[in-house]
């Protein structure tokens, strides 16, 4: 009988495509990621001086440091996509791409004659609305994608998916952003990536359970 039944649940089995998961899961994060990317444009637009910003540290800083958590999120999301799936060295990684952040952000401090404005900046509300906001569709997207998967671990799942979706909207975000405080990056871009893994987190828990 058990046999008969193992055959009735097999016989209609399907080989999956290698790669089939990254291959899904990384288009659902550049599909959102445009219509993200579009959302900026048409809520907060290019900051007006990208030419002269573009020949400075803490410009590159805060792309480098947003693109890298994203990937970091990314590679933590694959490996819980799938049954069993533990990992630790994306989540080591990340602490430690924000101690040298803060490293970054301390000598920096030490160089100004004026250390608030690169900690408080002039738009901390702001970057903690509209990075979330800018992540939303990825983490919607990113959502729809892993219930296709078989996390056993929903609420971890959500966070990495989350922290991702959080970086890569921080990363969008940062086109429109003006601040030049590396501490500023530290503190605040990296509360809101936090939100939005608390929210992937919370989602993941209800909508990716089997």
């Amino acid at each position: 009988m058990t046999d008969e039944l193992i055959d009735r649940l097999s016989a209609d089995l399907k080989p999956v495509r290698p790669m089939a998961m990254q291959v899904y899961l990384v288009g659902a994060l550049l599909l959102s990621g445009v219509i993200a990317a579009v959302a900026m444009l048409m809520l907060l637009g290019m900051r007006p001086d990208m030419d002269s910003a573009a020949a400075t540290m803490s410009y590159w800083t805060k792309f480098t440091y947003t693109a890298c958590l994203a990937l970091l999120g990314l590679a933590a999301t694959l490996v819980l996509a799938r049954p069993g799936g533990r990992t630790r060295w994306p989540w080591l990684a990340g602490v430690g791409l924000l101690a040298l952040l803060t490293v970054l952000a301390m000598v920096q401090l030490a160089r100004a004659d004026d250390m608030m404005p690169l900690v408080v900046g002039r738009s901390i509300q702001r970057a903690l609305t509209y990075i979330p906001i800018l992540a939303l569709p990825v983490l919607l997207g990113t959502m729809l994608a892993l219930r296709r998967m078989a996390p056993t671990r929903p609420t971890l799942a959500g966070f990495a998916a989350g922290i991702m979706a959080g970086s890569t909207g921080a990363w969008i975000y940062a086109f429109a952003c003006a601040e030049i405080g590396m501490m500023f990056l530290a503190l605040w871009y990296t509360l809101a990536i936090l939100v939005v893994g608390a929210i992937g987190a919370v989602l993941g828990r209800w909508l990716l359970r089997w």
